[in-house]
């Protein structure tokens, strides 16, 4: 018979509970990790549980019997921070490229229009394929290209290019957890849709900036988005539908994030009768993809923000995604489902949707905080890990 760890099941944030948590990454009971230690198994049991302090030579000789860097243990450093400064060389020529709007670029000979334009589809393609790296290395140049045709063509179509390539910039560094560059990236977003006297792109610009403070000023985001409404009043044709739909779901995320369960009903409806509107398809617009699909998306993504994981399992298992769907919102899907299973005590079936959504989009599932998320609460839940989390835990950096 298996050993039962006797130990508190808390998602506590001490050095314990680190190496409980690296512990059984590795595969380890407590008795065998105490086995491999100059200390005893009743000493490990109290640390894991908080009851005990970590020295430093029992942090040290712990991280040596688990083949780790002592500072995985003492919180002095994480995997997540090493990854992102991994990054960092792959955003710094963003960074820099944001920084030309207002200057000539020396010494580029930009590209036709035409070709431009379809270089910036093609990039918002490969964002919502998840092909992250290969956009971010693309983008920058587009960048360049197009701050210098706009200030010898400043046509509309080279602006809304623009805006664009902006957007596409943000949604890389979102992505990728450079949350101060994604607002960078949006400012010089409304900066071209203001040129481009571009309504919609302008709205969607408040729509984006308004899901940067769903988390810690929702007030403001409702401020965001009623003035995307406000810029969209009096339009009425498919494109301003489509934009003032996804304002809706954006309204539905801030609301689920303050708890107002009545808000976000009210926003879904909303939402809902303008993708019936919309003739119940999938509309893209301003690279938007906005119908039915995406606000039961929503709807539950707002289940699960507002800790309602039943709820939010019949909304999952009622969902069927078409063929079409962007693989970036497949694989948000798969990682909320994770989530919900973990949260209902399906641990099988949550890994099972973590794997898929690994296979589907590694990029962004690899960071996205949900895998994350869900990855801690099985770890915390199980018994004894199975190999297919410890692998996976590694993989995200645990």
């Amino acid at each position: 018979m298996p050993e039962i760890d006797n130990e508190t099941e808390l998602f506590d944030d001490h050095p314990g509970a680190r190496i409980r948590e690296q512990r059984r990454l590795a595969r380890l009971t407590q008795r065998e990790l105490a086995n491999r230690i100059p200390f005893s198994y009743s000493l490990l049991n109290q640390v894991e549980c908080g009851a005990r302090v970590a020295t430093s030579a029992f942090i040290t000789a712990v991280a040596q019997a688990l083949h780790i860097d002592p500072a995985v243990l003492s919180g002095q450093s994480n995997m997540t921070d090493m990854q992102q400064a991994r990054l960092v060389p792959l955003v710094r020529p963003i960074r820099a490229a944001l920084d030309l709007y207002d200057l000539d670029p020396d010494d580029i000979a930009p590209r036709p229009l035409d070709v431009l334009i379809d270089e910036a589809d093609r990039l918002c393609q490969q964002v919502r394929a998840t092909h992250l790296r290969a956009a971010a290395r693309d983008v920058p140049s587009l960048i360049a290209e197009l701050t210098c045709l706009t200030g010898s063509q400043p046509t509309t179509r080279a602006w809304q290019a623009l805006a664009s390539s902006y957007r596409t910039a943000q949604d890389i560094a979102l992505k990728l957890g450079f949350p101060d560059l994604a607002t960078v990236a949006l400012d010089r977003m409304a900066w071209a849709a203001e040129r481009a006297s571009d309504p919609c792109l302008a709205a969607i610009r408040q729509y984006k900036r308004a899901l940067v403070h769903k988390d810690m000023t929702p007030d403001l985001g409702r401020r965001l988005i009623q003035t995307g409404h406000d810029l969209l009043a009096g339009e009425s044709s498919r494109e301003a539908k489509v934009v003032k739909g996804q304002l809706h779901l954006g309204a539905s995320a801030i609301a689920a994030r303050a708890e107002d369960g009545p808000a976000v009903e009210a926003h879904i409806n909303a939402a809902r009768r303008l993708a019936t509107d919309l003739d119940g398809g999938t509309a893209a617009v301003h690279w938007l993809s906005f119908g039915k699909v995406n606000v039961a998306l929503h709807n539950m993504g707002a289940s699960v923000t507002m800790r309602r994981y039943g709820q939010a399992l019949e909304q999952a298992r009622k969902l069927k995604l078409p063929a079409s769907t962007l693989t970036s919102r497949r694989a948000r899907f798969l990682v909320d489902r994770a989530v919900v299973e973990m949260e209902t005590g399906h641990a099988d079936a949550a890994l099972r949707h973590l794997v898929e959504a690994r296979r589907a989009a590694p990029e962004q599932t690899r960071y996205h905080p949900g895998t994350h998320a869900a990855i801690r609460g099985l770890v915390h839940t199980a018994r004894r890990t199975p190999e297919s989390l410890s692998n996976m835990a590694a993989w995200v950096g645990m």
